[in-house]
């Protein structure tokens, strides 16, 4: 029985009215209505776990995302990540929840990953890690590409966080799926996921109704389309700092 997701969706969406999210999902059909399936998400925000699960809403699916055993262990956060069954990762000893997430794929749920592993700096796709297909491969699922746009403005890496502000619009687009096979590369099959996540990240962009009002909110646009956010070789730089 699920007696904490369904409540937590709930609030989420009274906070999108209360705000007035303008939220626009597209591609949903490509996120299967029954069986496992991993969702590889691009990663702008601390607010993207919220937004992606959202997107599968349409598809009627409770994503389980992987997320750091820190969480878990916050008073508040913790018995909510427990009750909605997520996947705590302990990056000291990673293969125990890479196990449990192919175990709840092969039984048939979907398993939410942010593949950057950490919040992109300059809201471009960083380069991504393999878990996302090895996983899909190992329990014969398929990986299903997904991007957000707009979530940065709310909260993200090196900005304060604006939770009260209204009518930002927010984009989540989810791409054609990548169905790995068991004796394919995972580290070519992880640069075509990177490929197909750009491509629907850039189309986020291209289709977004909103533009800075000044110069002083260019922040939130990469360095490629006119923004002042940090071009991917300084966003680098910045990741390596302590």
């Amino acid at each position: 029985m699920e007696l904490v997701y369904p409540p937590v969706i709930a609030a989420a969406r009274l906070m999108f009215r209360v705000l007035d999210n303008r939220i626009r999902v597209e591609g949903a059909e490509h996120i299967p209505a029954r069986g496992g399936a991993v969702i590889a998400c691009t990663h702008v925000s601390y607010l993207d776990f919220i937004y992606c699960g959202l997107g599968a809403q349409p598809a009627k699916r409770l994503v389980r995302f992987m997320a750091k055993k820190q969480i878990f262990e916050n008073r508040i956060a913790g018995p909510l990540m427990r009750g909605m069954k997520h996947i705590s990762v302990d990056r000291s000893a990673g293969q125990a929840s890479y196990a449990e997430a192919v175990e709840r794929l092969k039984a048939g749920e979907v398993v939410g990953v942010f593949p950057e592993a950490t919040i992109s700096r300059s809201f471009t796709v960083k380069e991504i890690k393999s878990g996302a297909v090895r996983m899909a491969a190992e329990a014969g699922v398929p990986v299903v590409p997904m991007a957000l746009w707009g979530t940065q403005r709310l909260w993200t890496k090196g900005r304060p966080k604006n939770l009260t502000q209204r009518h930002v619009p927010i984009s989540i687009i989810a791409g054609e799926p990548l169905r790995p096979g068991a004796g394919e590369d995972p580290e070519v099959l992880s640069k075509d996921l990177r490929v197909r996540m750009g491509e629907l990240l850039d189309r986020a962009q291209a289709g977004y109704p909103d533009e800075p009002a000044s110069d002083d909110e260019r922040w939130w646009l990469p360095a490629h389309l006119g923004g002042t956010a940090p071009s991917p070789q300084e966003a680098a730089e910045l990741d390596r700092k302590p």
